[in-house]
């Protein structure tokens, strides 16, 4: 089927300075602001579209997160829980309805430029996601599992075991897919939309299903393209 290629507009947006102003406000929230309050402040403006909304929320964020890029976008309603562990790079954006599930002990890592598609559920507990990684929307990454152990006892009940996950510079999770707790998504490589990742995925492949297998690696793709 044939289609037509438009230029990236995220991935090559110039990420700018934020203004003395934004700055100066998120440094005033630090200092006079506890978390609590953070909290309930971020909540008057979570909801809305407009410019002043969008600056609140970048505020309330500089001022909580453990580290704070430039040129940060958070949508309307987007969620979290923990976000004192969050680090975030420049010009990332997150979607509207996204939520983050951060941990107090955790750690929630976000690459320069890491676009997160709208509605996305982050498990943060142990996630670090590199530079130029895109999020399809409504994509969920899980951190943690129950051990289900002892068997006699409800499953909701046992311990969690949080588990590791990385996503590697210039990925890409397509809509809907899941990654499973532990797995690394490598360099390059393309999660096709509504895979389900339970293992590795290696550098520049693409893979797809449930569970998700290697369909092919991008070079393949690539002479496709050439040919075409």
């Amino acid at each position: 089927m044939s289609g037509r290629i438009v230029r990236a507009v995220h991935g090559v947006r110039q990420v700018h300075q934020d203004t003395d102003f934004e700055v100066g406000l998120a440094d005033h929230l630090r200092a006079t602001h506890d978390l609590t309050r953070l909290v309930d402040l971020y909540a008057r403006f979570a909801v809305g579209d407009g410019e002043l909304d969008g600056l609140m929320r970048r505020a309330v964020w500089r001022a909580a997160c453990r580290a704070f890029g430039r040129g940060v976008q958070i949508g309307a309603s987007v969620g979290f829980k923990h976000i004192e562990t969050f680090e975030l790079g420049d010009g990332v954006f997150i979607g509207a309805q996204a939520y983050l599930q951060g941990r107090f002990d955790g750690t929630c890592r976000i690459g320069d430029r890491v676009w997160i598609g709208p509605q996305s559920y982050l498990d943060a507990r142990d996630l670090v996601r590199e530079d130029d990684v895109g999020w399809g929307p409504g994509a969920k990454v899980l951190g943690s599992e129950h051990t289900g152990l002892p068997v006699e006892v409800p499953i909701i009940r046992t311990d969690l075991v949080i588990r590791p996950v990385r996503v590697r510079r210039g990925a890409d999770v397509g809509t809907g897919a899941v990654l499973l707790p532990g797995v690394t998504v490598g360099e390059g490589a393309i999660v096709g939309a509504g895979a389900v990742v339970t293992q590795d995925v290696p550098d520049f492949v693409v893979v797809a299903g449930v569970p998700a297998r290697v369909i092919r690696t991008r070079k393949e793709r690539a002479t496709v393209y050439a040919r075409s």
